[in-house]
């Protein structure tokens, strides 16, 4: 049973990864999640996906095979759809929710630091929320890691079309991450868990002042 009160009472390092319900086991997409995720299970870390198949399960698992600590949790929020009602079975707890909004605002609420893997409109979905939200102070500014090619195009047109043309500041990229390489990800990540554990509950005011990169 998932308790937000209690989840957030235990003040753990939560690291959210979003990707495609698409992915297949076996595939590139797949083993590079998995091997991302088991490496913050390593580190005991607590990771959230949307809790379904594809590059969520290959987070969920790559989690539950690297974690050596029991008190570490693999987090699953789970939405309700007639094609992808099962939760994988590799979450630890659980919650499910029959609207997109309600979960999008929950994975705010968890987390300390969002990574974005490939994935189709439901991940460019929750890449853009998480960083409107954070360009207008509602959440945390925490880093937002974007992981593969296909982004890096995707943020030349952001840089190109919005903020050379005024629709958006230069400063509303200092959270914004492209990495070619999971190793470039976990640093990353590892940075901003030694400046979560350094400042506390002033985390998301503070680490800014920490140069990530």
């Amino acid at each position: 049973m998932f308790n937000l009160e209690e989840e957030l009472a235990k003040k753990h390092f939560r690291v959210t990864i979003f990707g495609s319900a698409r992915t297949k086991k076996g595939e590139k997409d797949y083993n590079i999640v998995h091997k991302l995720a088991f490496k913050v299970g390593q580190r005991g870390y607590d990771v959230v996906t949307g809790g379904g198949p594809g590059s969520m399960q290959a987070a969920n698992e790559g989690h539950q095979d690297g974690k050596k600590d029991s008190s570490v949790d693999s987090v699953g929020l789970v939405i309700e759809l007639p094609w992808e009602a099962e939760s994988n079975k590799y979450l630890d707890l659980e919650k499910k929710f029959s609207k997109f909004s309600d979960r999008l605002d929950m994975f705010m609420v968890l987390s300390n630091v969002a990574v974005i893997t490939h994935g189709g409109l439901g991940t460019c979905l929750e890449l853009f929320y998480t960083w409107q939200l954070t360009q207008v102070k509602h959440i945390c500014a925490m880093p937002i890691i974007l992981v593969g090619e296909m982004w890096e195009e995707l943020i030349e047109w952001v840089k190109k079309r919005i903020i050379d043309e005024g629709r958006a500041s230069e400063k509303d990229l200092h959270n914004i991450y492209v990495v070619k390489s999971i190793d470039q990800a976990m640093e990353l990540i590892n940075k901003a868990h030694d400046v979560f554990k350094k400042e506390g509950d002033d985390y998301c005011v503070n680490y800014k002042k920490y140069k990530l990169d």
